[in-house]
């Protein structure tokens, strides 16, 4: 096999890579990237589009992984490792879930960016309870902690909130 060969297998190998890569991205997201790079006629713009959504893709998967593994009473993953959204349980308060949902926004200039929301499933005796709008107040709250902590500080922080002990156990223990 020449030299001219080896670089056509090589190149046939990596268009079958970017097929694989381009089918595991979203629908929307991979039409995004193709349709801003066919109007700019950037193809730089969407390989590197590329490239960083599936770097933020693989964060995602390692961050809900680890958090996973760190609290497995309390969080869930309803689409596996590579899920969109990880739901997080209380461990104290049954019917208490908060879902994160973490997806990939590809602007105008072909930059990736990760967008996290926070919605919450709460019991209807908590809401009517809430008399100072905490519930509502989360999802504003929760993306505040982000900007002042990041993305793995304030997950950590909301999990160990909800995998709290009761109080009367924490009251119980030995000091």
């Amino acid at each position: 096999m020449d030299a001219e060969q080896a670089e056509v297998r090589v190149l046939e190998a990596e268009v079958q890579a970017l097929k694989r890569a381009l089918e595991e991205l979203p629908a929307p997201a991979a039409a995004t990237a193709r349709v801003r790079a066919e109007e700019r006629r950037d193809l730089f713009m969407f390989f590197r589009s590329l490239h960083f959504f599936v770097e933020w893709c693989e964060y995602r998967k390692r961050t809900f992984k680890h958090f996973k593994e760190k609290y497995p009473a309390a969080v869930r993953l309803p689409e596996g490792a590579s899920s969109s959204c990880m739901h997080i349980r209380s461990t104290s308060q049954p019917g208490f879930e908060l879902v994160i949902v973490w997806q990939m926004h590809i602007d105008e200039e072909g930059q990736v960016l990760p967008k996290l929301d926070l919605l919450t499933q709460v019991p209807q005796r908590a809401l009517e309870l809430d008399q100072e709008g905490a519930v509502a107040a989360a999802p504003r709250s929760f993306r505040a902690l982000l900007g002042a902590l990041g993305v793995e500080a304030a997950l950590d922080s909301l999990l160990r909130l909800l995998c709290a002990e009761e109080p009367a156990a924490r009251s119980a223990a030995p000091e």
